[in-house]
């Protein structure tokens, strides 16, 4: 009876790209793929460092493994098993702790032959975390999430990602083609470019030491090679810094036949007091000449936005700052974070500590202002013809998907219009309230 394997992923999109990489190189070795919830041989728990209550979190989904088999090996990679290996270590039924640079030798250490006594630990210094290992998703969805950067060079007071994944470094612009190509044969017609800091691709530390840049290729080198792959209707940008996002990238999405016009940039605060404090690389002045450039080349192109509340220091007046900042620019969404401290960065020695309850107010008052402007970007979309591509999922009889601009719309569900690009007019909200629109026509695209 074939070996069988199941995996449950925490966090980033370039953390579900690997668990699929990781996945493939399992069901190459024979494994059966099984759901999380199903008895399996071996469950493999990627974890992200960003979570929340990250210890709390992977102590219960530990447990929901041993419940379906208490005999199961159990292996924990990822970012949080590269910054907290002993604590995961200690919790009960965890077999193996892989870091940053041995969860993609996982395979080496599975051990079938019982539980152990000691759960075994094999991270490194991140230091020597210096190569790259190219992952994608295909599988388990119509889009496809493709690394093609991962690390960070940046110092940011909030951030422990540098502390679990390593300095910069990036995949060749060949290899990333050949992944592309790969995915396009697939059948997937959408692929996402995911990394820790993608505006960053092609610079890195050169070989011979010198800690100078070295650039060879860039991000729009490698978008202009992208835009070229057949079988491939879609491709879209995930989050990119502000100061990396260039005239010349926003120039080519407004010009491009397969790159959609969705950005996802993140601001984590409107007050230049508090970005200073987390050393962010750019001024609120600079994202608002980012926002006000995209929307002159695509006037309907959607714009999300990552914003953390209750950081050390932020006042009263300087969260008003944030949030009349966020209501008058014209984005769409927000993805509201409330700073938890986070060991071994600046920020957990900074003054002025927001008391939680204050903090989660924040939250509300953001959250609640994504919800009217993602209504309010809805409501500009009503009786336009766009684009869509549905996902095979059955949801209660009704089909969903996104368009070129990330609105998310339904309809009655039919598999042969699944995957596969569609012409529809956007109609209304549904009539849960929810921001879904009704399909009112579909014309092959």
């Amino acid at each position: 009876m074939a070996k069988t394997v199941a995996f449950h992923t925490l966090g980033c999109k370039l953390n579900f790209s690997e668990t699929s990489t990781i996945a493939r190189m399992f069901q190459e070795k024979g494994y059966q793929k099984k759901n999380f919830s199903e008895a399996a041989d071996v469950y493999v728990i990627n974890t992200c460092s960003v979570t929340e209550n990250a210890d709390r979190e992977c102590k219960s989904i530990v447990k929901s493994a041993l419940a379906a088999n208490p005999d199961a090996f159990i292996a924990v990679v990822g970012c949080y098993a590269q910054l907290k290996p002993n604590a995961i270590s200690e919790i009960e039924g965890v077999d193996v702790v892989l870091g940053a640079t041995e969860k993609f030798k996982l395979l080496n250490y599975i051990n079938l032959s019982g539980k152990h006594t000691h759960a075994q630990i094999h991270n490194c210094e991140i230091s020597e975390a210096d190569f790259f290992v190219g992952a994608y998703s295909v599988g388990d969805r119509t889009r496809s999430f493709l690394k093609v950067q991962d690390g960070c060079d940046y110092s940011c007071t909030f951030c422990t990602i540098p502390l679990a994944r390593g300095k910069s470094r990036s995949d060749t612009v060949a290899n990333v083609i050949a992944n592309a190509n790969k995915i396009a044969e697939s059948g997937v017609k959408e692929i996402v470019l995911t990394g820790v800091n993608i505006g960053d691709f092609g610079y890195g530390e050169r070989i011979d030491g010198d800690s100078k840049k070295n650039k060879s290729f860039d991000f729009l080198d490698l978008l202009n090679e992208l835009d070229l792959i057949e079988g491939i209707e879609r491709f879209r940008i995930s989050s990119i810094e502000p100061n990396l996002l260039k005239d010349e990238i926003i120039d080519f999405v407004s010009q491009s036949n397969r790159f959609v016009p969705h950005f996802h940039i993140p601001l984590q605060s409107g007050s230049n007091a508090i970005l200073k404090l987390m050393k962010r690389r750019y001024n609120r002045e600079l994202y608002k000449e980012r926002v006000l450039s995209i929307k002159n080349n695509m006037p309907d192109c959607c714009i999300g936005v990552d914003v953390i509340v209750g950081f050390p220091g932020e006042t009263e007046e300087h969260f008003k700052e944030t949030y009349d900042f966020l209501n008058q620019l014209d984005i769409s969404y927000l993805h509201v974070f409330t700073y938890s401290e986070r060991d071994n960065t600046e920020a957990i020695l900074m003054e002025g500590v927001v008391p939680i309850a204050e903090r989660k107010r924040r939250n509300k008052m953001l959250r609640i202002l994504s919800a009217k402007k993602l209504r309010a970007f809805y409501d500009k979309q009503r009786g336009s013809s766009r684009t869509a591509i549905f996902e095979y999922e059955n949801k209660n009889g009704f089909m969903y998907g996104f368009t070129e601009n990330y609105i998310k719309v339904k309809s009655v569900f039919n598999s042969e219009l699944c995957n596969r690009p569609l012409g529809v007019i956007i109609d209304d909200f549904d009539e849960e309230g929810n921001m879904n629109c009704n399909i009112r026509q579909f014309e092959l695209a």
